[in-house]
């Protein structure tokens, strides 16, 4: 899942570069949302791992 956040954080930047700004701001959306998942999902496995 952190994979999917960077390459649409390198999109983002890639588009924000060429001039593309809806669809920057889309890829940027996206990678804010897929990182926030992604560390929910982590600290929710640290946590469930100290149990265990």
């Amino acid at each position: 899942m952190l994979n999917y956040a960077l390459t649409f954080l390198l999109i983002a930047i890639v588009a924000g570069i060429l001039g593309f700004g809806v669809i920057a701001g889309t890829a940027a959306l996206f990678a804010k949302i897929l990182f926030f998942i992604f560390l929910v999902l982590f600290i929710a496995s640290l946590l469930r791992g100290r149990k265990g």
